[in-house]
Parts: structure tokens; C-alpha cells; sequence
């Protein structure tokens, strides 16, 4: 029954709003340059494929927040899901970093580019240190916080080691890192997985982590430090 729900329901409703979202998120971003209705658009997106999806998220530790603060956001990786998630559950603007594939798909890329989340080519390390820069310009300069996925991908079990992306972009823009654990979502999409399974996530959000008067050269502890936190919060229960 599970299995049926989601081919029959859920999956076709997740295309449609991608679709229809995506377009109007197109739309927008010929009146609005700065990218923030766009932002918007995907929030609505997020909620309606977890609501399709009955995937409920719970947040823990948004009162640890300034809401009027840049952030460099860094959550682990385990599902397609997870982006959903964090734009439903993160009342920041906020751009992200998307595999370069991702910007040649029809909606989505268009959304991407337009909206000005920023592209890495991981198979380049020139290409990718330049896409840090620029994400650590877009925090100083434009106001708005970014997220990253920093295990460069997405995980089918446990947590691998994290790159040092993050904590460039923080050390750079001089903001905070703030560590975020997305709770419960490989079990309902699986990494290769089509099968949406019902239920509920948790995304723990731990207090923010201070940049000032560090240098570049403390990337490698302090991505160390954003590891074990998401790994000890991955963990509660």
C-alpha cells in the first residue's frame, strides 16, 4: 500500500509541483533580480512535496538563532528530501550549492541559475575554490546566508568526512557556522530509492559556531568541530 501511495500519488504530484513552482519561480525572477521571491517559491515548493510525500518535520533550536543574521548553514546529506526540509524549516534567504549536472535540467536548472544559487564542479579544484569565493562574496555583499551539503554528496549510510567548503565561506565572509542534523530522512527516500515512505523528521539545529579572528588556516578544526556536532546530534534520540 505504502509502495502503491507513493508511485500513484505522491510521485506524480511531486513532478507537477516541480513543474508548476519552478515555472512561476522563472516568472518572478523577471521582476525580482535579487533572487528572494524566487527563494520564496521554493519554500512553497518544499512544504508541498513533504506534505504530498506525509513527511512531517519538526525543528529543534531555531530560538538559537538571530533572525535578522547571515549564516553559513552545513547539514549532512542522505536523501533527495533533504533540500525540502531545510527550505521548510529555515526562515533565512538563503542560497545553496548545487552539483554543475543539476543546472542542464529543464525547471530545475532554470530555478538555479535565476534564482542565484551558485554551481561546484567537483571534478575541478580551481572551478570549486572559485565557487567558494563567490559564495562567500554573496554572504558579505548581498545579505543572505548559504547552505551546504559539505560531505559532496549524498550518503547512503552514515556520515562521511566533510569537505572544507563551509568553513572557507564563513572564515571569508566573517559569519557563523551553524551545524544542522536532518534526523530520520534516509529511511523514507533511500539514496537510489523511488519509494517514498511516510513519517516523520527531525532537523536539530545546534548553536552557532563564531568565525571571528579565525584565518583560513583553521578550516581543517573547524570543519572537524561541524562534523562532531552533526554526528553527535545525528544520534539523539
Amino acid at each position: 500500500m505504502s509502495f502503491l501511495r507513493s508511485l500513484l500519488f505522491s510521485t506524480p504530484l511531486i513532478f507537477l509541483a516541480t513543474i508548476v513552482m519552478w515555472t512561476c519561480s522563472v516568472a518572478c525572477s523577471l521582476f525580482d533580480p535579487t533572487g528572494h521571491a524566487q527563494h520564496r517559491m521554493a519554500v512553497i515548493w518544499g512544504r508541498i512535496l513533504l506534505a504530498v510525500s506525509l513527511i512531517r518535520v519538526r525543528v529543534e533550536g531555531l530560538d538559537k538563532l538571530d533572525p535578522t543574521a547571515n549564516y553559513v548553514f552545513v547539514a549532512n546529506h542522505s536523501s533527495l528530501m533533504d533540500i525540502p526540509a531545510m527550505l521548510s524549516s529555515l526562515p533565512y534567504q538563503f542560497r545553496f550549492f548545487a552539483k554543475k549536472g543539476l543546472y542542464r535540467i529543464p525547471f530545475l536548472g532554470w530555478h538555479l541559475k535565476r534564482a542565484g544559487h551558485l554551481p561546484v564542479d567537483r571534478s575541478n579544484a580551481r572551478n570549486s575554490l572559485r565557487s567558494m569565493s563567490e559564495g562567500a562574496r554573496i554572504v558579505a555583499e548581498r545579505g543572505v546566508s548559504v547552505l551546504l551539503f559539505p560531505e559532496g554528496g549524498r550518503s547512503p549510510h552514515g556520515l562521511r568526512d566533510f569537505k572544507e567548503g563551509a568553513a572557507y565561506i564563513a572564515i571569508k565572509s566573517g559569519v557563523p557556522l551553524v551545524p544542522v542534523a536532518i534526523v530520520g530522512m534516509r529511511p523514507l527516500l533511500p539514496m537510489g530509492s523511488i519509494h517514498i515512505r511516510a513519517g516523520a523528521v527531525t532537523v536539530r539545529i545546534a548553536d552557532p559556531i563564531s568565525t571571528k579572528n579565525l584565518h583560513l588556516s583553521d578550516r581543517a578544526p573547524i570543519t572537524q568541530q561541524l562534523h562532531t556536532e552533526i554526528a553527535e546530534m545525528l544520534q539523539q534520540v
